[in-house]
């Protein structure tokens, strides 16, 4: 096999909603593409926020690897190289789409709360809520991490060349040293960032981060002989050397140190398990779009906006570019009221997920339609399809997620695809240092006050339980039930924005991948909407909206980080999203 680096131009931007005068951009090998054995034509593609960790798993599919290998390859080399947003002491979901049999399996390597941890795990000894800050940067913020088991589940369902060669270059980039890329200097030189995070104060961290007290620069090397240790031990004995033995003991060391220590426990760590869960899976547009299940929010988010948007543009002309986007907002502000009060860890409370997207349920609540400026309510899909109310049940929680993730994707040259969206939670997670890697503070996704308004909040913690998560790696199917897309993004509670975003960029809008990722990010979760002002033509969707009437919120430095990857006629099309370092490398087919 052969594969071919494309460095995607700079697009210009579609004028609104309208298709772009530019030719789409494809991904076509430089050579002919050779049919593979099961008649998969495209060959594969991979696509990421980092060239070293693209080039890692393309150099897996060329070897004949399968899209799971080369996710397990990809994220092990982001956890050296892009600290800030994921890594081994976090957790992901990953979503399989397999080619031959058709099916979809979402892999939920999700963080869980400490066995002992109850509802009140965040409020202090006064009866008080603790702040965001305090507890983002304690040991009470870490979970159970996720991320190696669901290497390993995935990898026994799927997995096709040998285990040990999917680490060989995070292993290599580890020892001989990385190179300190742009993005990650300028995180850790964020005067924002060191005012609340504690990296540059623990003794470890600061001494891998800081040297002589400065942070990384762009261009140093970096060298991490603990992280390639890790790595090496997990190669050799699989996930049980990491939930087992000496580096579980530095994971319960670094978690339980003061301040504020982690109830977490070496039983936490060694009963941890990945839960394979059913795809959520709705149909708009005449497509069908999968993605994650509860704790997730993306799979009924996803579908419920873009049952919503359906919905709204039924009487569009075709050329309303003002009233697609204004589709598009309205249809997030249901979608994510309805989500912020009903979604949670499914396996502890009750979570109407299909509900939310039901179409007797959207035709309903698209008359819900709110006013500009104001506040979105949930609905009650409960009352609408069975006339049982639901709303009561819990009570409204706008908890906030901050974006310390990344996102993977990959279809292989046997045509299976992997959307992975992985985490550490906030920049640099919980800000502690474990054999080589940093600890999440995942357990901050939770609702830190346990009730509101003498009702329960779903999303409230408990021992084992899983904190909502707003990560949408989602994966889409035409009408014959062929592979379209492949789409995620980091983000936190925005993600559910960002990847919404391609999808009415692709599937209504005429976009190429690019330019659905290039285009400006608009978030509307509550009563304000969130624009990129800063890019392309933010500034005059921002000026828009204000003249109809909405708050907006003029946005710059955005943290999406798009990957995406669309399957066209003839070839598969790429995307790497410019507000990041990553790019996009296509693999030709086995011949």
């Amino acid at each position: 096999m052969r594969f071919s680096l494309y460095t995607l131009p700079a697009f210009a931007l579609l004028a609104a909603c309208s298709p772009s005068a530019e030719e789409a951009v494809t991904t076509e090998p430089t050579e002919e593409v050779v049919l593979a054995p099961d008649g998969w034509t495209y060959g594969g593609m991979v696509t990421a926020a980092d060239p070293r960790a693209v080039e890692a798993g393309a150099r897996v599919l060329a070897a004949g690897g399968h899209a799971v290998d080369a996710a397990i390859a990809v994220h092990s080399v982001l956890g050296l190289v892009e600290p800030q947003s994921s890594g081994i002491g976090g957790g992901a979901f990953m979503v399989v789409y397999d080619h031959e049999s058709g099916d979809v399996s979402v892999f939920d390597g999700r963080e869980t709360a400490p066995a002992a941890a109850t509802e009140n795990y965040f409020v202090d000894e006064n009866g008080e809520v603790r702040d965001f800050i305090t507890s983002w940067q304690s040991g009470l913020s870490i979970g159970v991490p996720g991320q190696v088991a669901l290497y390993e589940t995935a990898y026994e369902a799927f997995g096709i060349v040998e285990w040990p060669s999917l680490f060989e270059d995070a292993i290599t980039l580890a020892d001989e040293g990385f190179v300190v890329s742009p993005r990650l200097s300028g995180s850790l030189s964020s005067d924002r960032l060191r005012a609340v995070m504690q990296l540059d104060d623990n003794p470890d961290t600061a001494a891998y981060f800081y040297p002589e007290g400065e942070p990384l620069q762009p261009g140093d090397t970096r060298d991490n002989p603990d992280y390639a240790a890790t790595l090496r031990a997990i190669s050799e004995n699989g996930a049980e050397a990491f939930y087992t033995g000496p580096i579980a003991e530095s994971i319960i060391a670094s978690a339980t140190a003061g301040p504020l220590g982690s109830a977490m426990t070496m039983e936490d760590l060694a009963n941890y398990e990945v839960v394979v869960r059913d795809a959520v899976c709705g149909e708009a547009l005449s497509y069908t779009i999968c993605s994650a299940p509860p704790p997730s929010s993306g799979g009924s988010t996803q579908n419920a906006i873009m049952g919503l948007y359906e919905r709204f543009i039924a009487d569009l002309e075709p050329d309303d570019k003002d009233g697609r986007l204004l589709a598009f907002i309205d249809a997030q502000r249901i979608a994510y009221a309805d989500r912020d009060h009903y979604v949670a860890d499914a396996d502890f409370v009750t979570v109407p997920t299909e509900d939310l997207f039901n179409p007797d349920y959207l035709d309903v609540r698209m008359n819900d339609r709110f006013e500009p400026g104001a506040v979105p309510t949930p609905g009650d899909p409960g009352e609408v399809l069975r006339g049982e109310p639901m709303i009561d049940m819990w009570g409204r929680d706008m908890t906030e997620h901050a974006p310390g993730t990344t996102h993977i994707s990959i279809i292989d040259t046997y045509g299976n695809a992997v959307s992975m969206t992985a985490t550490v939670e906030s920049a640099f997670g919980a800000s502690r240092w474990a054999s080589g890697f940093l600890l999440n503070n995942e357990l901050t996704d939770f609702s830190r006050a346990p009730t509101l308004n003498g009702l329960p909040i779903a999303n409230a913690p408990a021992g084992g339980k899983r904190p909502r998560s707003s990560m949408s790696p989602s994966l889409v199917f035409d009408d014959a039930g062929d592979l379209f897309m492949v789409t995620g993004s980091p983000g936190g509670n925005q993600i559910i924005a960002y990847v919404s975003k391609t999808l009415v960029g692709v599937l209504d809008w005429g976009m190429s991948a690019q330019e659905a990722v290039d285009f400006p990010n608009i978030i509307a979760r509550g009563e304000t909407v969130g624009v990129e002002t800063s890019r392309g033509e933010g500034a005059e969707i921002g000026t828009m909206l204000t003249g109809r009437g909405y708050s907006v919120a003029e946005r710059s430095g955005e943290n999406s980080g798009l990957h995406a990857i669309v399957v066209r006629e003839d070839s598969l099309e790429g995307a790497a999203d410019p507000r990041r370092e990553g790019i996009v490398i296509a693999v030709e087919a086995a011949e």
